[in-house]
């Protein structure tokens, strides 16, 4: 539970930190969507060495946002890394199933048994779709990590505020984000404790098959549950006690504002989001030179 890193704030100086919330916002929606403009093998009709040339080169641009956006958080490399272990276990199922069931050119088959097929386009096909969860996870966490949750919550509202003409409640939303992002590492911490307290009185939650496993998941699920309505109504009598009654009457002590910075990540982006693009839909032939550059 440690290596979640939702809602887990890392405090520094950086030119990423200083950064507007609603410009991290909508950076991170805008590199979710780059990722998923990154083709499939199927747009090549197959041809797997293309696929793979094209796939590096739309890699490549990502990338280097990541190590940009990491440089300049300040933050460290271990820790932004720590956030793929959560997602380690559907990696490799969703590895393991590609890589045996993908029914590949019989040209580069390797293995072959019933339904169980290894070949070069299956392989090529489970390290993308790999790569692309780890750079899903990767990105949104230097988000959390450079941004508090109060300043989250306030992004998320000041960019959902057009909706409030239409009655929609957009700062009980945000106000349900917040609570949320907060609650989440301090679940974790909480988790941690338990697990340690029951480990202490010789609980074993390691050996065994599944269903032991699972029977041993009790003793701590339940004093989390029991946690979790106490914090919740914990917090519910002190938001009473300070008359809080929604968006009604309510100002910010601090109004964000963008900045130089901001404008200058919403230019590094659009050129990096260009670059992939025009690599899928060959602007100006560009994928179709990188092609015949590599001997495609």
């Amino acid at each position: 539970m440690r290596d979640v890193s939702i809602g887990q704030y890392y405090p520094a100086k950086s030119a990423v930190h200083r950064l507007d919330a609603r410009t991290k916002i909508i950076l991170v929606i805008a590199y979710i969507v780059m990722l998923f403009f990154v083709p499939t093998l199927n747009k090549y009709d197959g041809n797997v060495f293309s696929y793979m040339a094209v796939l590096a080169a739309c890699y490549v641009p990502v990338l280097v946002f990541l190590i940009l956006a990491t440089s300049l958080s300040k933050v460290p490399l271990i820790k932004v890394l720590k956030s793929l272990k959560t997602i380690m276990t559907l990696v490799i199922i969703t590895m393991v199933i590609t890589l045996l069931f993908y029914a590949g050119d019989a040209e580069h088959m390797y293995f072959s048994y019933g339904i169980i097929k290894i070949s070069l386009e299956g392989i090529v096909t489970a390290v993308a779709m790999a790569l692309r969860l780890f750079f899903l996870v990767i990105g949104p966490s230097i988000m959390t990590l450079t941004t508090t949750p109060v300043e989250l919550t306030d992004g998320i509202e000041s960019l959902l505020k057009p909706l409030s003409y239409i009655k929609i409640p957009v700062h009980e939303f945000a106000m349900i984000m917040s609570i949320a992002l907060r609650l989440i590492p301090t679940l974790s911490e909480e988790t941690d404790k338990i697990i340690s307290a029951q480990k202490a009185r010789c609980a074993d939650f390691d050996s065994g098959n599944i269903f032991k496993k699972a029977k041993a998941m009790v003793p701590i699920l339940v004093p989390l549950l029991i946690s979790s309505f106490r914090r919740a109504d914990e917090l519910a009598n002190a938001m009473d006690s300070r008359c809080y009654r929604g968006a009604k009457g309510r100002t910010k002590m601090k109004i964000s504002k963008m900045k130089f910075g901001d404008f200058l990540a919403f230019f590094v982006m659009a050129v990096i989001l260009f670059c992939v693009l025009a690599l899928v839909y060959d602007f100006f032939g560009v994928t179709t030179f990188l092609l015949s550059a590599v001997g495609l």
